[in-house]
């Protein structure tokens, strides 16, 4: 039997454009900072933004963005890309109205699965990030990371963070330690009218299911305007609910007859007192792993002639912590990892309890990656890159947001 037609998944593989973009005769340009395999610098793509300069040391990454570009993707076609340190790059080339630097500075000084060790680990590169911005003066920033930075033990360093790109001119003085930075940063912030250079910095924390990714995934975005802009913004309000899934699924039913999914074939409904809580709410429901996978042939050891990174993995199995996502939720955070607990959740797990890893291709449908858009390197280098990645249509989201708040108060962009 022929496999089946792979149907795109939209708008998971191919997120709308903003419709004022199209009447803009130019569009505003960004700064794509620790860019990897190109989740948020797509997002911001799509959402007007135009990479002058896109900037990530890990080779693998950029071969990712620099084969996409070399097959013609019309998203990464324009990127100027640099492989190496961003604290190395030479910024005189770029130029001088800079409307957007967006980034996920590297998360393991802060992830649970990491060493923790904040301000004492050397990939931190939040004040690095805060030079850069000092320099190029954007009109705003996005910059997200792991949910992990918020918590208690890191309050004061997710503090100094703020502050520091509140007031990113006011740099550190020579072996001055962060904490006494953030000393002086304090006393400064009180009266930040007095300094040529300053953001109005928004935290939010968010879980990308609440803005229709196929996955859940929990992070912390830092968004800023400088201040001389007056913008009035807010973090988007989320638009997708667990609560208007389970309605679908189990109060309704027109979740099973969407996939046409026989009742013998679906998982066991929840304890009646669940059910009689599930009120309709308004809002889309939470996309869901089968979802996210609509159209896609079921993989084989065999690479896929019709689709890109659609390749079996063998070799999952279950235990502690490594027990995979179930096909009727959204995903679990999909990890920079492949095998082992990192890797854990890197693997669907089916309504019969059998399970396998998810394919590249897959992933990338968990991360909103467009289906042309094509992973470079071995399975577990390119699960790596998608595992580290903002899902695009998360990115596009907030940008989306951004540009638009932008525009509203008709700056120039």
């Amino acid at each position: 039997m022929s496999a089946p037609a792979v149907v795109p998944a939209v708008p998971l593989a191919k997120p709308s454009v903003l419709s004022v973009v199209d009447d803009a005769p130019v569009r505003p340009t960004s700064v794509e900072l620790f860019a990897g395999a190109g989740g948020l610098a797509l997002g911001c793509q799509i959402a007007g933004f135009n990479s002058v300069a896109t900037l990530e040391r890990d080779k693998w990454a950029c071969d990712t963005v620099r084969e996409n570009k070399r097959r013609g993707h019309e998203l990464v076609s324009d990127w100027n890309v640099h492989e190496g340190d961003v604290r190395d790059f030479d910024w005189s080339g770029v130029a001088d109205d800079i409307t957007l630097v967006a980034g996920g500075p590297p998360c393991q000084p802060f992830s649970a699965g990491g060493r923790a060790k904040a301000a004492d680990d050397p990939r931190d590169m939040f004040p690095a990030t805060a030079e850069i911005i000092a320099e190029l003066k954007p009109k705003a920033f996005i910059l997200e990371n792991v949910r992990g930075l918020t918590r208690a033990a890191f309050a004061d360093y997710f503090e100094y963070i703020q502050l520091r790109l509140t007031l990113p001119t006011l740099t550190a003085k020579r072996d001055e330690e962060w904490i006494e930075h953030l000393l002086r940063l304090r006393m400064a912030s009180e009266n930040r009218g007095r300094y040529n250079l300053s953001y109005r910095v928004v935290p939010n924390i968010v879980n990308a299911a609440d803005y229709g990714v196929p996955q859940q995934r929990h992070r912390v975005f830092i968004v800023g305007f400088r201040g001389d802009l007056d913008v009035d913004w807010t973090f988007p309000t989320r638009t997708h609910s667990k609560q208007v899934l389970l309605h679908s699924q189990w109060v309704t039913g027109e979740y099973w007859e969407e996939h046409e999914v026989p009742k013998s074939k679906r998982p066991e409904a929840p304890k009646t007192g669940i059910l009689k809580s599930l009120d309709a709410e308004p809002g889309q429901r939470w996309r869901t792993v089968r979802d996210a996978l609509v159209g896609l042939p079921e993989p084989t050891l065999k690479p896929s002639k019709a689709v890109l990174n659609h390749v079996l993995q063998p070799g999952a199995r279950s235990y502690p912590g490594h027990t995979g996502s179930p096909r009727d939720m959204p995903a679990k955070t999909l990890k920079a990892g492949y095998h082992g607990v990192p890797g854990g959740e890197n693997m669907l797990r089916d309504i019969d309890g059998s399970i396998r890893y998810f394919t590249v291709r897959e992933s990338a449908r968990l991360q909103t990656f467009p289906d042309d858009y094509e992973l470079h390197g071995s399975w577990g280098e390119a699960m790596r890159q998608i595992g580290n990645a903002v899902p695009v249509l998360l990115g596009q989201v907030v940008a989306e947001s951004v540009h638009k708040a932008l525009i509203k108060e008709g700056i120039d962009l």
